[in-house]
């Protein structure tokens, strides 16, 4: 499963990135590492981008980038 398929309010923990270029780098600097717990807090009023809760900070990234997140679902 992918961060893109999560609905809101969901929790899941990062499993890997997938690819190896700038994006995967930038995605990996703004804190989207591996083990990683993230929330989905909400979506633009047409859907892209999201909002996610990453530690103590929220970010928003483009459904495109968060394709590129595997991630599992957490109870």
């Amino acid at each position: 499963m992918t961060l893109d398929q999560l609905q809101q309010g969901q929790r899941a923990r990062v499993d890997s990135l997938l690819g190896d270029d700038s994006l995967l780098q930038r995605l990996m600097e703004m804190g989207l590492l591996e083990e990683e717990e993230i929330e989905v807090m909400g979506f633009a009023p047409l859907g892209d981008p999201m909002e996610i809760r990453l530690r103590d900070y929220r970010l928003s990234l483009r459904r495109t980038e968060a394709a590129r997140v595997q991630v599992s679902l957490l109870p």
